[in-house]
Order: structure tokens, then sequence, then C-alpha cells
């Protein structure tokens, strides 16, 4: 299934270093429709031009406060993965919980980086999250997995469980999706990888696999649309370079 993915990553690789405006534009292009596509996902009303002023500080009229927070704290969670990218560090509690802080900034300060404590259940889906007293345990566990059977597995498949764990777990009150793709998007880049975005027009696709990779513990679907957006990724950056 990755075989395909890391010919056209060795491809990419050999023809490093990218030009430096083809990079800063592409890199523009991400930041703008990672945003838009996760918070639209979510339900942010915010189209794809409004995200873009938004995030150069201009308000959009009609749009309430909390899209624009939404919009301006994902890009700043973006920035943030990034800079533990560089640093080529390992998922960490302390770093899901920053990430999750930014995301939330501004919108529920109360609950930004802090675990539930309350029940919850994913609108939508069969399967149901462990209960609130189970998430420290859970989050440990998840933590561990990481640093051990994990780092046995390729990349693409490791960032895609990640996600799926993740999820499964829901261990925030809000914001559990946005912080799902932004830690799928730092694993993939720790290991060479660029960043994907889910668009919102596949939400359907891409909830039904979740859902039935924790139903089922079948992670194939998901692992596939992953690798696939991976491609098309791959794709657009090749034909650019």
């Amino acid at each position: 299934m990755f075989e395909q993915i890391d010919r056209k990553k060795r491809l990419l690789d050999q023809k490093r270093p990218l030009p430096v405006h083809t990079l800063r534009s592409i890199r523009e292009h991400l930041i703008i429709n990672w945003t838009y596509h996760s918070n639209a996902i979510e339900g942010n009303t915010l189209t794809l031009s409004e995200t873009k002023v938004a995030l150069e500080g201009i308000t959009v009229g009609g749009k309430t406060i909390k899209e624009h927070l939404e919009a301006i704290n994902h890009k700043d969670a973006i920035l943030y993965v990034e800079e533990i990218v560089k640093k080529q560090e390992g998922l960490t509690e302390w770093q899901i919980k920053s990430i999750h802080r930014l995301i939330l900034k501004g919108i529920e300060d109360e609950h930004a980086g802090v675990y539930r404590k309350e029940n919850v259940i994913i609108s939508g889906a069969r399967h149901i999250p462990p209960d609130a007293v189970q998430i420290q345990s859970q989050m440990e566990q998840f933590a561990n997995w990481y640093e051990l059977e994990g780092q046995d597995l390729h990349p693409i498949e490791r960032a895609s469980i990640i996600h799926i764990d993740f999820v499964g777990i829901h261990p925030f009150i809000d914001g559990n999706g946005r912080t799902a793709r932004l830690l799928l998007n730092f694993e993939l880049m720790k290991n060479g990888y660029p960043p994907i975005v889910i668009q919102k027009e596949n939400r359907s696709e891409y909830y039904t696999a979740l859902d039935h990779a924790h139903t089922s513990k079948d992670n194939t679907m998901f692992v596939s649309l992953v690798t696939g957006t991976l491609e098309q990724t791959f794709d657009m950056y090749l034909r650019l370079v």
C-alpha cells in the first residue's frame, strides 16, 4: 500500500532543496486550506476566501468572533506543530495538550488543554468514547503505544492510527477532530512526508472510515483514505517542482 507513496517521496526528495518561492507559496496555500477544511468539517461557516482574510487579521462581516478565533487559533497550532517537527520531538501528552490549548484559546479557555471530566457521545457515530474517569489512563497508554509498538509501523500507518485512537478516546470536550488532524500531520511531517488536507467534501467518507475503525478494529479503510490523500498531495508537489 505504501510502496507507490514512498517512490514519490524519493522523487520529491531528489528535487530538494525545493525552489524558495515555490515552497513559500505551497506553505501559504497549505495553511489556508488546512485551516479552512479542518474548521469547515467541524461546522465553521467561513468560506475559503473568508478564512484567508481572517488569517490576515481582517474582520469578516456577518461571521462570529468564535469563527474568526477558530481560524486564527488553527494557524497558530500549525505553526506550533511545524516548530516541534523541526526539533524532531516525539509525541507526548504535553504536546497534545499544548496543541489543543491553542485550538480553544479565547474560545473555551477553561477546557483548553484539559482532559474532559464529563462523558460525551460523537454525533452520528456508533462508537461511544470511554468514560471520563478512564481518559488519563487511556491517554497514558496511547503515549506508551506511540513510544513502543507504534514505532514498528510504517509512518503512514502510524500517523493514521494516531488519529484513529486519539479520536476514539475523545479526550477533550471540544476540538478533538482538529487536534487529531494536526497530530496526523505532525507524524507525517516528522517522517519527511508533506501534511495532508482532508477536505470538507470528503467529510462523510472520513467519518465513516473513522467509525468503521472504532467499531470493527479494522483500520484499513481509514489508512486507505490517508494514503490516497497523501498520494494526491505528492502529485501536486511533483507538478510544481
